[in-house]
């Protein structure tokens, strides 16, 4: 059994006002760091069937099917090689589906169902990934794109983010259409090929043919959360992530102007010094934390699977919500659910190292919290900058979906085909900090969810974006059949 060193919410002893004894309890309770164990024995009893999966999805790994930044560097060569793998790969899905190309190189599937009156349902994922650095690649166990199978995982680019939700949805349906299924409800299934850039061509072009042509969406199922070991909020179980809510991107522009002369006789402040006091003020003057009602939600679901003290806190947030909130402010990651972030990602500024800036421009990425505006996050920039010669200007990647709700019939079905593969998982709803291409399909679809139900533990999911993505074989064939099942709810509308 492999042991872990997991973060919890950490608490912030004595700013709590309630009862000493209780505050005392809560403050053991939500401690920042805990050791844990995984669940020991590895899930899926058909390791042939795991395998098998597991060469499929290999196989789509071994193409470079990259997106970068330039438009110009885009390939198509290896996208079109990738839908013929495809093609021949599940040739009963090929067969029963219509198939329509979206700006070339976008998939969108339609499985037509038997009764109009049911509003379709869409499963998603994108075929792109992003790029690996040259520099990188010796630092890779295993070359990036060669899809290699070794010692229990599959390795390459585009294992967690996100093939294997190509592969996940495509296993499902040719084994629904090889038993003769036929769902009641119109499915979809959407692969974009410009997630990792924006969507722009991919997922935007999709939800504008839909509403173009009337589709509107009863719910849909995006990359964002999945099945975890070693979850922080509940040692020791596997886990569910049905997401439910995202925050949306947002890009903002500071730029600060100076006269340009001769670094030997400098103003009292450079562009560049104007610009450094901005970003400092940013950052040191966060907007408010919030526990917002997906969060209380997921803390909610977990509580009957927590000791005695959590289970308190999460049960009671009306009286407990303060301190939960500035437990969660205490550390990195779980400060990102509670309020709105600002991060300097960019900054320029400046020719020669004796010539004063006429210029200096600096990005900041922010993560809008839902309930929070854009609006609202420029008013608060100039409050904090305080500064008439810094120009700020803001940018949206698409509006934010309103939270989905835990009694909808995604979310439901999600469940009910989790528990039933693997009925000791815990199912949570929740918040991701990460925006997804399913954010483009809020104005088409009543209900959005984040769900592919392949299984990672918490640790090795700084792999998507990063050196050594893998995922594991042994679960897969588990994977497979909640994936069917999700699919087969959807088609059957048993959860209406």
């Amino acid at each position: 059994m492999r042991r872990w060193a997991v973060r919890s919410i950490a608490s912030e002893r004595g700013r709590a006002r309630l009862p000493a004894p209780v505050a005392r309890l809560l403050s053991v309770s939500l401690g920042l760091a805990m050791s844990l164990g995984t669940a020991g024995a590895a899930i899926g009893d058909d390791e042939d069937a795991s395998l098998e999966i597991a060469e499929r999805l290999a196989g789509a790994m071994r193409f470079e099917t990259v997106s970068y930044e330039d438009p110009a560097d885009f390939r198509g060569d290896p996208f079109e090689a990738l839908f013929a793998y495809l093609a021949e790969t599940y040739p009963l899905t090929h067969a029963a589906l219509k198939l329509e190309r979206i700006n070339d190189y976008t998939l969108l599937y339609e499985w037509p169902g038997s009764d109009a009156k049911l509003a379709p349902a869409l499963f998603m994922s994108h075929t792109d990934v992003v790029p690996v650095e040259e520099s990188a690649l010796e630092q890779w166990t295993h070359p990036p794109f060669a899809g290699v199978i070794a010692d229990g995982y599959v390795w390459g680019r585009g294992a967690l983010d996100v093939k294997i939700g190509v592969i996940l949805w495509l296993e499902a349906v040719e084994a629904l259409v090889a038993e003769g299924f036929a769902p009641k409800r119109t499915l979809y299934l959407s692969f974009g090929h410009d997630e990792e850039v924006g969507g722009r061509r991919g997922a935007i072009a999709v939800a504008k043919r839909f509403a173009d042509q009337g589709v509107r969406l009863g719910f849909l199922f995006d990359e964002g959360g999945s099945l975890y070991d070693g979850h922080p909020l509940v040692p020791g179980r596997t886990t569910a992530s049905i997401v439910t809510a995202e925050k949306a991107f947002y890009t903002v522009e500071l730029t600060a102007r100076g006269v340009s002369g001769h670094s030997s006789i400098p103003p009292a402040s450079t562009a560049i010094g104007k610009l450094a006091r901005a970003i400092h003020r940013v950052e040191q003057n966060p907007m408010p934390a919030r526990l917002i009602p997906p969060l209380r939600e997921m803390l909610e679901a977990a509580s009957p699977y927590l000791p005695f003290a959590r289970r308190f806190a999460f049960d009671n947030l009306w009286l407990t919500g303060g301190m939960v909130r500035r437990a969660m402010l205490s550390d990195r990651i779980n400060s990102a659910l509670v309020r709105t972030t600002f991060a300097a990602t960019l900054i320029s500024g400046g020719v020669k190292d004796n010539v004063i800036p006429e210029l200096a421009q600096a990005t900041i990425n922010v993560r809008i919290l839902p309930g929070d505006t854009p609006d609202e996050v420029l008013a608060h920039l100039e409050e904090v900058i305080d500064d008439p010669e810094i120009e700020i200007q803001g940018t949206s990647w698409g509006v934010g979906a309103p939270p989905a709700r835990v009694a909808g019939p995604g979310y439901r079905l999600a469940k009910a085909a989790v528990q039933e593969v693997m009925p000791e998982v815990v199912v949570l709803p929740g918040l991701i900090p990460g925006a997804t291409d399913s954010r483009h399909f809020a104005e088409v679809a009543d209900e959005i969810y984040r769900f592919v139900p392949n299984r990672v533990h918490i640790e090795e999911i700084g792999g998507a974006h990063g050196r050594d993505e893998r995922v594991a074989v042994e679960p897969l064939a588990e994977s497979r059949e909640i994936a069917i099942g999700m699919v087969r709810r959807a088609g059957a509308a048993v959860s209406e």
